[in-house]
């Protein structure tokens, strides 16, 4: 069946590009987790498919959880090795980080793909598969890191190890259940994800050589956001799902709006946002428990407002497109909010990337209300491999060519050595 796409995935990779930058402020899996219940939100927001505005929270939980999982990951060495002096060490680095923003889009697109697919009649068996990522997961860091002693990221966490078995474990559970499209998705948001990573440490490398007076980390953050999240959307709108998904229980929905809702921003806001944690980020502006002080209050108001908003339209039973679209809004301009607070906004600092956010929130707005930049494409459910390996292959071609022109930009930079070249 041939339908049209475009604008679609331009404002899934928007809003997951924008939301992910933001997550910058915050780190860790709670902060990926809020990006990735918007990229989720917007998922659903453009589908047109008004049986999946009635389980939009479950997949908006969905997205978070995958998206969120990989915020385990520590990346911060791996991205140093892209700004080497040799073409072995930036290759490494490069390629590591297209490694670690697959996982990243592989966990997300992957459970967000599986929630889709589960029907009354072929539902997914949730417990048997996080029982499986569990085990997956422990095996493949036992395996890598204590018995190989692979280490991506010396001395640094090796928890990627933990998201790459679980993300095998899921893909095996898939295959066993003949989930073709939740497949489809998982890959092509780890493709996303992955090129948004590596490609975006090229652009870092290149501002910070050529002293861009820009936030280039917010930049690699929003390009892993907009690849991943487009790539998620490609697979999910090129695939095919049942006509009809039956409407989300009760308890289902509301204990998605939960963790959703209040409990990932009440984990963000204690880990970043408390009177203390602002003092402690802020302490060079002056007066600075008087703008902590401002800053929590304001942050819990938001928070507030927030949770009451969109708990309220849940007491419905039915819910409409523009439900979705005043959910994803809040939850997207509020943590916009967040992003300003803890960067000072209320001691006077300002910052160019943030008024970035602004400026992405209104175009996305505009787009929603655009039909057009859209391109044929054919719904499909199958898994091409050969072709699927063919694009790997083509990918970290192409990033060797990076690395040679990262390499070729600057000279020495100190020690961004993952393995000694002496």
């Amino acid at each position: 069946m041939t339908k049209k796409i475009g604008i679609q995935v331009l404002i899934v990779g928007m809003s997951l590009a924008t939301a992910w930058a933001i997550r910058g402020q915050f780190g860790h899996e709670q902060g990926a987790a809020w990006a990735g219940a918007i990229g989720g939100l917007a998922l659903v927001l453009v589908s047109g498919r008004k049986d999946w505005y009635k389980k939009m929270m479950l997949v908006a939980m969905a997205s978070a959880v995958g998206w969120g999982a990989g915020g385990m990951i520590s990346y911060g060495m791996v991205v140093g090795y892209g700004f080497a002096d040799n073409f072995v060490n930036a290759y490494y680095g490069l390629g590591m980080l297209f490694l670690i923003g697959g996982l990243f889009g592989l966990l997300g697109g992957g459970l967000v793909g599986l929630t889709l697919d589960s029907t009354k009649e072929n539902r997914v068996r949730w417990g048997a598969l996080l029982s499986e990522m569990t085990v997956g997961g422990i095996i493949s860091y036992y395996f890598l890191i204590e018995q190989i002693g692979f280490k991506m990221t010396p001395p640094r966490s090796e928890a990627w190890a933990v998201c790459f078995g679980a993300g095998l474990a899921m893909l095996w559970f898939m295959a066993r259940e003949k989930r073709n499209s939740a497949i489809r998705v998982a890959f092509y948001a780890m493709l996303g994800g992955g090129i948004g990573f590596s490609f975006g440490n090229f652009l870092h490398v290149l501002g910070n050589t050529w002293q861009i007076p820009f936030n280039m980390w917010n930049v690699m953050e929003y390009c892993i956001g907009i690849c991943g999240g487009s790539g998620m959307a490609y697979g999910v709108f090129s695939s095919k799902w049942p006509k009809e998904i039956p409407r989300a229980m009760k308890w289902e929905n509301w204990s998605a709006l939960i963790i959703v809702v209040l409990f990932i921003p009440l984990i963000v806001y204690r880990e970043s946002l408390t009177y203390a944690h602002i003092a402690r980020r802020l302490e060079n502006l002056p007066n600075i428990e008087s703008v902590a002080s401002t800053s929590t209050t304001m942050v819990l108001l938001v928070l507030l407002a927030m949770v009451i908003s969109i708990f309220w339209r849940f007491k419905k039973e039915q819910f409409s497109q523009n439900d979705v679209l005043i959910t994803f809004f809040t939850m997207l301009l509020a943590y916009t909010f967040m992003s300003y607070a803890v960067t000072g906004i209320f001691g006077g600092e300002m910052h160019l990337n943030h008024h970035l956010y602004v400026g992405n929130i209104l175009l996305i707005f505009v787009l929603l209300r655009s039909g057009s930049w859209q391109f044929n494409y054919t719904e499909m459910d199958k898994v091409d491999l050969k072709k699927w390996f063919f694009y790997v292959l083509v990918i970290l071609g192409v990033l060797a060519i990076l690395a040679m022109i990262a390499i070729s930009v600057h000279g020495d930079l100190g020690d961004r050595d993952r393995f000694p070249m002496n």
